[in-house]
């Protein structure tokens, strides 16, 4: 694995903005800053999620996006991007979904993280960015992030970077998982492997294990922001 960069710490409570005629609470406005932040075991000092369902909590309480897809969707968005733009807290740079495993466990400052789960786009993208498939197009790159959950709480700084302490045995990367989860969903044996980590997160284990049962999680409200699409 190569060096691992933060290139930037983002945190931001969260705003009330109008979407659809109702308010909607949202996270994803983060900001930069060059400050030492304390890592607790649901997120960092100064950083809150509107939306804990989806986000947040001690399964997701740090997300992590990689710079490496920022120019793709410069591209795609015809416009500059600043670190956070994905309402992620850290900007990296030199672990893509495809290198980093549901479980490795990372120093980061002078906290312990683990990797728990892809990250799983949710409609505030679309707010944010004014394109209405914006989430749904994150999920089919697979250019998605992840999660950690924080096994050690401690001050975390960028400047302090995040290198790898232990990588987990069943080497179940974000890809996959991301592949299995939303391309291949009859990959009977590629479900039980991600369950065979037994560090996933309990959202995605029961979205597993209700697929194997023959019940499909309907993911249309987290990517439309509309509940009445959910039948």
């Amino acid at each position: 694995m190569a060096s691992i960069k933060i290139l930037s710490l983002n945190v931001g409570m969260p705003k009330q903005i109008q979407f659809n005629q109702k308010d909607v609470s949202t996270g994803i406005f983060k900001s930069a800053t060059d400050e030492y932040l304390y890592l607790s075991y649901l997120n960092f000092e100064g950083d809150g999620q509107g939306d804990l369902v989806h986000h947040g909590g001690k399964e997701k309480a740090v997300c992590v996006y990689p710079y490496e897809h920022y120019p793709f969707w410069e591209n795609e968005l015809r416009r500059p991007l600043d670190y956070g733009a994905f309402g992620e807290n850290l900007t990296i740079k030199g672990l893509l979904e495809s290198d980093v495993c549901i479980g490795d466990v990372f120093k980061l400052g002078k906290a312990i993280v683990q990797v728990s789960q892809p990250r799983q786009p949710c409609y505030k993208l679309s707010i944010k960015y004014g394109v209405p498939d914006m989430p749904l197009k994150v999920q089919q790159t697979g250019y998605t992030g992840f999660y950690f959950r924080v096994l050690e709480e401690g001050v975390v700084s960028k400047a302090e970077g995040l290198s790898l302490l232990h990588r987990h045995p069943k080497a179940i990367t974000v890809s996959f998982a991301n592949r299995i989860m939303h391309q291949e969903k009859a990959h009977i044996e590629g479900i039980k492997q991600i369950l065979e980590v037994e560090e996933l997160s309990l959202n995605w284990r029961n979205t597993f294990l209700k697929r194997l049962a023959g019940t499909e999680t309907d993911s249309r409200e987290r990517l439309s922001g509309n509940s009445e699409v959910v039948q």
